[in-house]
């Protein structure tokens, strides 16, 4: 009897251990880590010319969640940056898979895009401080290694909701006196991007929206919240004062999310951008009115906040999820300028008063020259998950809304959406019927380059990742 005890004493642990790693069972972890400048001023991307922040109106993160199951490793991280490379991204999960051993394949990463946040990437005049890059590429790991390191048992669940009054598409057919020429001198576009609200130009919207919100809500195995991903397809809000940091609705929503849920200082709420690329908040039929800076940001996001909240309110939740991802590249062509337009850029360029601040016209020019003598073909990232019955699909791209429609419509995961800007930043993702229509997010820059059926070929490679990890 004395023996059977002994036995029984070394052998426990060991069926606990077991029993842990068999089935299914959920272990998630979620931090957070200050992306703030440690110094100011600092430039900010999102406009033509370089715009000097002088301090932080809200504090900037990169917001991370981890995911396990007996046989998979997963990790999400959404940034409050309005763009950031693949580099960035590649060096940041290199560190964070050393540390981790989530192979680099299984991070997620993304932008909010933001626009008021510090350059990470040099775009038209834009330049990024070099120390706040190896900062930013460093706590993007970090973010990763603390949620990791925070793993236990959890419970998952999933819904969506809508909201249309917040997303409108900002392309539009207008009356022939409102279409202007393009920065290449040319009268050809059919569509402008953001009109004169309120105008007796406007004729209707030339595409549609996706009102959904799409969310995954984690919580620890005795019911307290542990994280919440959402997603939205709307580009920003802005309304924030030119000189100031803000992490715009994408870091209020956080903030909120947690109010509503009660969620403790561990309590991670996390805004993921989705098919925005020609979405804005503005209601073009109505004239613009004049509001305090902030005021817009904080109302839609308690918006959106409270339309997850009812969402979730109900869920119930598992620990038995699966968890699938794939991850590939491919490779597709860049738009080059004819030398019609490289003659009529270099022109212009030799006419510019001030090489330091050019005009919008100048800085296409100057992107025309850069173009040309770029390379011919870009190698993208492309990423599929599943969790459970839920389908994620990752771009590195600013993604018009009707890709992601029809992606949602395809995919047998419900909910399925798309996380843009992840995993690397190469620019506007314009369907081939929005490039004959032409406007801004189709005019050849750093910002759109990729050749006009890019869409079909990333939406017929994610189709297939999708339908693998669906088999």
């Amino acid at each position: 009897m004395f023996r059977l005890m002994i036995l029984l004493i070394f052998l426990l642990p060991l069926n606990l251990n077991a029993a842990e790693n068999t089935g299914n069972s959920l272990r998630a972890g979620s931090a957070k880590v200050n992306i703030n400048p440690r110094n100011f001023p600092v430039s900010m991307t999102g406009s033509f010319q370089d715009r000097q922040a002088k301090s932080a109106h809200d504090p900037l993160h990169a917001r991370a969640l981890v995911l396990r199951n007996r046989q998979t490793s997963i990790a999400f991280v959404v940034c409050d940056i309005c763009l950031i490379s693949r580099d960035i991204f590649d060096a940041a999960k290199k560190e964070a898979s050393l540390k981790t051993g989530i192979p680099t394949s299984h991070m997620l990463t993304s932008a909010t895009h933001t626009h008021t946040a510090p350059t990470s990437v040099p775009l038209a005049q834009c330049n990024p401080n070099p120390e706040y890059v190896q900062f930013l590429t460093e706590s993007i790991a970090r973010a990763i290694i603390d949620a990791h390191a925070r793993l236990a048992p959890a419970k998952i669940a999933w819904t969506s909701a809508q909201e249309p009054g917040e997303v409108n598409n900002r392309r539009w057919y207008v009356r022939a006196e409102g279409l202007q020429p393009n920065p290449f001198g040319k009268k050809t576009d059919k569509v402008r991007t953001n009109p004169p609200r309120g105008s007796d130009l406007l004729i209707k919207p030339a595409g549609p929206i996706d009102p959904e919100i799409a969310i995954l809500s984690v919580q620890h195995a005795d019911g307290r919240p542990l994280a919440l991903l959402a997603n939205y397809s709307l580009h920003y809000v802005g309304g924030i004062p030119p000189n100031q940091l803000s992490a715009d609705y994408f870091g209020e929503f956080a903030r909120q999310i947690k109010k509503r849920l009660g969620g403790d200082d561990t309590f991670i709420g996390i805004m993921s951008n989705g098919t925005s690329g020609d979405i804005n908040n503005y209601n073009f039929k109505e004239p613009q009115p004049r509001v305090p800076a902030f005021e817009r940001v904080i109302a839609v996001a308690s918006i959106i906040a409270d339309r997850a909240y009812q969402a979730v309110k109900g869920l119930t939740y598992r620990s038995d999820v699966s968890l699938q991802m794939q991850e590939r590249t491919i490779d597709l062509a860049i738009r080059k300028p004819t030398r019609e337009e490289v003659t009529y850029a270099s022109k212009l360029l030799s006419k510019a008063e001030d090489p330091q601040r050019l005009t919008t016209n100048e800085v296409y020019a100057q992107e025309t020259i850069r173009i040309d003598r770029g390379p011919d073909n870009v190698n993208i990232k492309l990423q599929v998950l599943r969790i459970g019955e839920v389908g994620i699909v990752a771009i590195p791209c600013e993604v018009f809304v009707e890709i992601g429609l029809e992606i949602k419509q395809k995919s047998s995961l419900k909910p399925t959406f798309i996380i843009g800007l992840a995993n690397g930043y190469n620019g506007y993702l314009p369907t081939p019927e929005q490039h004959v229509l032409q406007g801004y997010e189709t005019w050849r820059s750093g910002w759109s380059y990729l050749e006009t059926d890019a869409s079909k070929k990333i939406e017929k490679q994610t189709m297939m990742m999708l339908n693998q990890i669906t088999d």
